[in-house]
């Protein structure tokens, strides 16, 4: 059987303190995905304990600063780059800083950018 799962709708201010709790209460850090939809974009924290999963999300503006968790989980700073690198959303506070670096791509931000109709046609042909 498969277990449900939850995703619970946080705040940025929340985020460190969800952090600090999953640890205090034994959970271990997943990942840490993003994703845009329309102009936001929606950052999922995954942690687990003994199989189950707990899901927090926040959603933010291209504009907005986030919270590192690197302090309560060290690994989640390649997490924390590649949201900056990919989709330009700023991570304040992450422990390896790679201002930018991580990832070498083409397109600054690549993951930001709204693919319309036509560059979706002009990619399929």
């Amino acid at each position: 059987m498969m277990e449900p799962q939850t995703i619970v709708p946080i705040s940025v201010g929340e985020v460190v303190p969800k952090a600090e709790q999953a640890k205090k209460d034994g959970y271990r850090l997943v990942q840490i995905g993003c994703t845009k939809i329309e102009d936001n974009f929606e950052i999922i924290y995954v942690y687990d304990k003994d199989y189950k999963l707990i899901n927090f999300r926040i959603t933010v503006k291209q504009d907005d600063e986030i919270p590192s968790i690197s302090g309560v989980y060290w690994g989640a700073f390649v997490y924390e780059n590649e949201i900056h690198d990919l989709y330009g959303i700023h991570v304040a506070g992450i422990n390896i800083d790679f201002k930018g670096t991580f990832y070498k791509t083409t397109v600054k931000h690549p993951f930001s950018v709204t693919i319309t109709k036509e560059d979706d046609a002009c990619q399929n042909r």
